[in-house]
């Protein structure tokens, strides 16, 4: 049985949709996996176990203006924290 976090496809997006207005001091990937993973310990988890159901629970959930705005604010602070706390190999010039 395949358990899934819908979640987690939604946090993608917001990250892919405000990339040029977080201010990040890096976007390589590893900085991006690593405001994914503080902002989704920070969101509660929507669990599916049909993928059919995926695009019914992230409409229901965009819907939502409030949790949608609290999942931005989650990787709005999560970004901070990443930019400030930078764990990647990238070189600052």
């Amino acid at each position: 049985m395949a358990v899934y976090n819908v979640m987690e496809d939604i946090v993608k997006g917001i990250i892919a949709d405000q990339l040029d207005y977080l201010h990040l001091s890096c976007t390589c990937p590893r900085c991006q996996e690593d405001i994914l993973a503080l902002s989704l310990n920070k969101v509660p988890p929507t669990y599916i176990v049909n993928n059919s159901r995926q695009p019914l629970v992230k409409a229901k959930y965009m819907v939502n203006t409030q949790d949608y705005a609290n999942t931005v604010a989650a990787v709005a602070q999560a970004a901070a924290v990443v930019s400030a706390n930078k764990r990647c190999v990238t070189i600052e010039k």
